[in-house]
């Protein structure tokens, strides 16, 4: 094999891991988040920038503010799961980049004193950190169900605030019965990789 890590996990992280439509109602506990986060913040980010900021909507009265904001196709399964995630980014990261970057403190004035700079940095490693997130949920034998179908100006409005910006929103919980679609195609390895 050329992966060090064994197959089971493979198979837990990716292979057998699907984006989940229903849940049990097995509750999503705060230590099991705790648990993802503290494994997923080591992902690689640039210069350890950390703009990911995550909402857990728990209470009834959050999650029906949520579910008006979702697409039509997502409310139902929004308004089911266990728990709900709005993962979004901090536009001032750069603020806590002294603390995270000791060696290279400057790097906050030199690469991010303008706000549109810092909003692409902040949507390219707050997708990264997301992503990461996806996979922390699944190495806790939990299942996600990222969305993109919601209404961001209006969860935005919601829940956030002028500097942070929606990227998803994520169903969380373990698995219920028919809970994936069958799964779709993925390119090979000869479509996606060259060489030069």
């Amino acid at each position: 094999m050329s992966l060090v890590l064994d197959a089971a996990a493979q198979d837990l992280l990716f292979r057998q891991a699907r984006t989940a439509n229903t849940f049990t109602d097995e509750p999503v506990t705060e230590e099991q988040i705790r648990a993802i986060y503290d494994l997923v913040k080591y992902g690689p980010t640039a210069f350890n920038q950390s703009p990911l900021r995550i909402t857990l909507v728990r209470s009834p009265q959050a999650r029906e503010r949520l579910v008006q904001h979702m697409a039509e196709g997502n409310r139902q399964k929004t308004a089911a799961a266990p728990l709900v995630a709005v993962l979004c980014t901090d536009n001032e990261f750069h603020e806590e980049l002294p603390r995270l970057l000791p060696h290279f403190p400057q790097a906050k004035d030199m690469f991010y004193a303008q706000r549109p700079v810092r909003e692409r940095s902040a949507l390219l490693n707050g997708a990264l950190q997301a992503a990461y997130f996806i996979v922390g949920v699944r190495a806790a034998g939990l299942a996600a169900g990222p969305m993109n179908g919601f209404d961001a100006a209006g969860v935005q409005k919601e829940f956030l605030d002028d500097d942070h910006t929606p990227l998803m929103v994520v169903n969380i919980g373990k698995p219920g019965e028919n809970a994936s679609l069958p799964r779709s195609p993925r390119l090979d390895v000869d479509e996606v990789v060259t060489t030069v």
